[in-house]
């Protein structure tokens, strides 16, 4: 039963893809993200979105609550949309729609061939990070959790490799190998540090303890190697910012909780200035 409903939202996804290149880049984002804002809400609880919001704001008030809400679904639509349009952002007329600051930071790792530990979250359109590290010339494995969707996941899976970074790292032991290997060969990692992980520390994250990845500290400590934080704001409908922050250094001292106590505040940072474009929709505090 599971598979028949894994093919039947590969299919349903398939002619949504085939929809948005017929409609070309901007309807299809206009487009999802109006889909998302309707049909949203019916896959996830409106409650919980509206307790985690207020964990962030704790004095927000109605308006801007339902405000944040509708133009989070919205961006994820608009996300979803603009999948299918990830070869344009990388190489072709989209490619001028994505502003960079902090560009002089990726040319000095690069130039010194150094080893950094990138983070983020799923802010705005999270994608065009990695694909913009790899385009720079930065050598590059991105950490990923596959989708539950096998049917789908094979799709995703290809056009990550081809159009945002070659060197995929799934989660697990094995890729944990993988990422050692590629480590010795002088690979930076990138790494979304967000969602709820089922191992990992409890680390304050807006003012409640969440449990939180341990990777970015482990590789810190056993690399000895900074950490970039990035981040991404969509600022119109098919235009970007993505800045590249400058690199945090940890002494040999700071421990694995100090270290992971350091980047969540430094994401809470990021995700305060434009809160409708994170994904409030994760159970992050289970």
């Amino acid at each position: 039963m599971r598979y028949i409903k894994y093919f039947f939202q590969y299919f349903l996804i398939l002619i949504f893809f085939l929809l948005f290149k017929i409609l070309g880049p901007k309807k299809s984002s206009n487009l999802g993200g109006n889909i998302f804002e309707k049909i949203g809400p019916l896959f996830r609880s409106k409650s919980l979105i509206h307790t985690n919001i207020r964990r962030a704001f704790p004095d927000i008030n109605s308006n801007d609550l339902n405000k944040i809400t509708r133009l989070m679904w919205n961006n994820y639509g608009r996300v979803f949309a603009e999948y299918i349009f990830i070869k344009d952002f990388r190489n072709g007329k989209l490619a001028s729609n994505i502003q960079i600051d902090g560009q002089e930071i990726l040319n000095e790792i690069i130039r010194n061939n150094n080893q950094v530990v990138f983070i983020s979250g799923h802010l705005s359109n999270f994608e065009l990070m990695a694909m913009h590290l790899e385009k720079s010339g930065i050598k590059l494995s991105a950490i990923y959790r596959p989708l539950n969707n096998i049917f789908l996941n094979n799709i995703m899976e290809r056009l990550r490799k081809r159009y945002i970074c070659q060197y995929q790292i799934e989660k697990g032991l094995g890729g944990l190998r993988k990422l050692i290997s590629l480590k010795k060969q002088n690979f930076s990692t990138a790494l979304m540090i967000d969602q709820r992980v089922s191992e990992g520390i409890l680390s304050k994250f807006f003012k409640e303890e969440a449990l939180t990845t341990t990777i970015p500290a482990q590789l810190v400590k056993k690399f000895n190697i900074p950490v970039v934080p990035l981040d991404i704001e969509r600022i119109g409908d098919l235009k970007f910012k993505i800045t590249i922050n400058k690199p945090i250094h940890f002494s040999k001292e700071d421990s694995i909780k100090n270290i992971t106590d350091k980047l969540n505040s430094v994401l809470e940072e990021m995700i305060i200035k434009k809160p409708s474009q994170w994904i409030w929709s994760h159970n992050r505090w289970k």
